[in-house]
Order: C-alpha cells, then structure tokens, then sequence
C-alpha cells in the first residue's frame, strides 16, 4: 500500500510540474509550492531537496514579473538555476525502481541487482558390478555393489546467484555471491558436498561456492578478487552435456549434493577456489585471464606450500554467419613443498578445447595432459607414496544436434594415472572411461526435462575391471 501511495503521488505530481497540459498551473508558484510540500512529506524530497527547489520555484516566480518590467513577456530562466518542474523530476527519476533488461532483477539509483538460480532432481537407477577381488580399482569411479535407486541432484546442485553491480568513479564495480544447496541429505563430514546419509531426520549442505568482488572498464579489463571458478578446467565441465544431468553417479545408494558427471572421466574438476585473477580486454575475439591461488596441498600429504598456485587461460570465439566457434588452451602450475621423506615437486599441466556450432548440430573436443596435478580433482593420487609425480591425461569427444525443442546428444571420454618413476602399485586406477546418450526436451524457456544412459568403466593396473550403468530421467530449471 506504501508503494502504491509513493507511485500515485509521484506520478501525479510530475504530471502537474511538467505542466505541457496546463501552463498557468505551472505558472502558479503557490500551487507548485503545494505539491513539492506533499512531495516532502510523502518521502520523495529530502529535507534539503525541497529547501533547493522552494528557493528555485521563488526565482522562478519573479521571472516573469522581471522580464515584463524589461518590456519582453516571455518567462526567462537563467543558466545558474533549474526550473522545478525538471529538478522535480530528476529526483523523483534518481529514486524510480526500474526492471532489468534481462533476467530477474531491478535498477535503482544506479546500481543493479540481479538473481539467478536453477533447481533439478533427477530419479537414477545405477547397476554395478558385484564386489570381488577382481574388481578392487584404486580411485576407479564406476560403481561397485549392489543395484541402487535414488532421487537425486545431478552434475550441479541447485544454485541461487546475486550479483550487485554499479558504475564509481569511471569502474564497473560488483559484489558477487553463490550459494548452491543439494536437495540430498549429507553426512556434513567433510564439507556440504560429504557422503550422502540418506535416512530420517538428516538435512542437505549448503556450498558457497562464490563470494568474490569484480572492477574493471573499457580499455582495462577486469579484477576478480574472492572465490569463483578456477581456470584450468573450467571449459571443459562448462561445455559438457553432464552438467545439465548426472552422468556417472560417484555413489548412487547414498547420494551426495552432487553426482559426477564426466569429472575424472575426461577432465580434471576445475574446483572453486580462492583467487586474484586478471581477465584482458577482448581484442576481436581473443581474451587472456591469468590468476594467482590459493595453494592446494597434495592428498596424503598436508605440508602447507609457500607459494601460491598460478592458472592461465586464452580463449577465442568466433562467427561466420550460423557457424559459431569457441576455442581454448590453458595451464596451471603450483609447487609442494616438501617434508620429512616427501621431496618437493612441482605440479604442472596444460588442457585445450573447442566446440564448434552450426544450425542445429554441435561438437565439443577436449585434452588435457599434465604431471603431478593427479586425476579427478587437482593433485588426487598426483605422487606415489615416496612422493614421485605421477603423469596423467584425458579427452572427451561430444556430438549434439538439436530440432526445435528436441536436443539428442552422446559423448566418450577417458581419464589415465600413470605409475610414478619405480612404483609398484597393481590395483591403482589406470583408466576411468564412460560413454553417455542423452535426450532433453524444452518444456518452457525455465523447464528441460532429460533422460539420459550413462556407461562408466574403471580399469586398474592389474587389469582389474569394474563397470556400472546408470538409466536417469528428471528436470533442470534455470531463471
């Protein structure tokens, strides 16, 4: 209701001071002096705001009287003073509430507030292979067990975004946040993405995954500072199908806030992570960002590194009337220190990637190769238990092609882990791959409901093998 007074009011009263339907009303001081007094008191006008126009209305008001004494009947308006009808409206412009152009959010005095977010379930059935001793894969990541059914978070959990962002001083400035619930119950063990307990009176985590703040302009760039998405990597999840679904479970009786999707079948996770980044201007279509990290430290070895992480990416994109391309290379290093027996080493590595786009077909290719920066997520199963890097490389190969509001995509990758220089370790992964078919179907411009096939592998050193395969259908939503 207090809005609905403000507006009316507000509306009224720029209709009486613009007065191009009535200009004695706009000639008439006391009347004028009326309204900016409502306008005051309805919170409009500040107290110095309506100070200002008073004084200005009352120049205004003699102006007449002086320009006929001057023998010319026309209203005169001086350069150093504003009429009121216009200083009226610039304040009252300076508190509208306007929407965005574009997705859900608001402008008011400046600043924009944008929100996005998506929520998605998914029903999985997942049928591995039984337990045995042929089937023991250190770090292999196809199921194991017995057949399972769940309900279900995908690749992503669900999100909600909040981006607050404003022009000082000549910078495009932002604060930017992301909270990402699951809709699993999580044991809370190890972060909002723990092991799944799915059993009464439990609860889901909450991951907050970006808090990061942006400045930059035309001819600069832009500076990112806070936590977002890394570089390495991160095309590479950002292109793939799995991401709208569940690809391979990672653990499917149990479910956590997440599945894996392709991750450590194609492409090392980029992971969320701390980060001072710097993102060039686009010059045609080519962009650079190079960034300084927090360091990880090694799985199985908790030394805290001195030097920070770095990453780096180039990207280009480019059109010729309905081909489109986007291609990318990037990198990514970060020295261990060492301790005790574990000698320092320094992991290093390298990916690039394209897809490509015409009418209704798409292709996506992806290779990533590094040693030392391990399998799955950033230094997994990077060295031997001496401490020896351990080489290790990865693809996928996508196809899509979508009619109308039908999209049919399949994709194939593979992730390997290297023995380290004179390790003996015969039930280590050697190879994950899977293979995925997947269909989606536009309901609305929020709403894609996909089903989708998904047949993972884990093979050890040893030749030890285990197979699973996943049969899923459910809904994304993203506003």
């Amino acid at each position: 209701m207090k809005i609905s007074t403000r507006w009316l009011a507000a509306t009224a009263t720029c209709a009486l001071l613009l007065g191009g339907a009535s200009p004695a009303l706009a000639q008439d001081s006391s009347k004028i002096d009326s309204l900016l007094l409502r306008l005051k008191d309805k919170g409009i006008l500040t107290e110095d705001e309506y100070a200002t126009l008073m004084a200005r209305s009352a120049v205004d008001a003699q102006a007449p009287v002086a320009a006929a004494a001057n023998g010319n009947s026309a209203a005169v308006t001086t350069s150093e003073t504003q009429p009121p009808q216009q200083a009226a409206a610039q304040a009252l412009d300076g508190r509208m509430v306007r929407f965005t152009e574009s997705g859900v959010g608001l402008e008011m005095g400046g600043v924009t507030l944008k929100v996005s977010g998506s929520v998605n379930g998914f029903y999985t059935h997942d049928n591995p292979d039984r337990g045995g001793a042929g089937r023991t894969v250190d770090g292999g990541l196809a199921g194991v067990g017995s057949s399972s059914s769940s309900i279900r978070n995908g690749l992503l959990p669900g999100f909600l975004k909040v981006d607050v962002t404003t022009q000082q001083g000549g910078w495009d400035v932002g604060a930017h946040f992301g909270l990402y619930p699951g809709i699993n119950s999580v044991s809370g063990v190890g972060g909002a993405n723990s092991a799944g307990t799915p059993q009464a009176l439990a609860t889901s985590g909450i991951d907050a995954r970006q808090t990061y703040l942006t400045f930059g302009r035309a001819g600069f760039g832009e500076i990112k500072v806070g936590r977002d998405i890394g570089l390495f990597g991160s095309d590479a999840i950002l292109n793939d199908i799995t991401l709208l679904s569940v690809g391979s479970t990672g653990g499917n009786a149990a479910p956590s806030n997440t599945s894996l999707g392709r991750i450590g079948i194609g492409y090392i996770y980029t992971d969320f992570m701390p980060q001072i980044t710097y993102t060039t201007p686009k010059f045609g279509g080519l962009q650079a960002s190079i960034g300084m990290f927090q360091p990880l430290v090694t799985i199985g070895n908790t030394e805290v590194n001195k030097s920070p992480g770095f990453q780096a990416k180039l990207t280009y994109d480019f059109k010729a009337e309905d081909f489109v391309g986007h291609a990318w290379v990037g990198g990514i290093t970060q020295k261990h220190d060492g301790t005790g027996l574990f000698p320092s080493y320094t992991g290093s590595g390298f990916d690039l990637g394209a897809k490509l786009t015409y009418a209704g077909f798409g292709v996506t290719g992806y290779y990533y190769a590094g040693s030392g920066i391990g399998t799955t997520g950033l230094f997994i199963l990077s060295t031997s238990a001496a401490g020896r890097k351990r080489d290790s490389d990865g693809f996928y190969a996508q196809a899509t092609y979508t009619l109308d509001k039908f999209t049919v995509g399949g994709s194939y990758g593979e992730s390997h882990l290297d023995l380290a220089r004179g390790e003996i370790n015969p039930t280590l992964l050697d190879t994950n791959m899977s293979y995925v078919g997947q269909l989606r179907y536009g309901l609305t411009s929020w709403v894609t409901l996909i089903g989708e096939y998904t047949h993972t592998r884990s093979e050890a050193q040893n030749g030890n093998r285990a197979v699973s395969d996943a049969l899923t259908s459910g809904a994304i939503l993203f506003f």
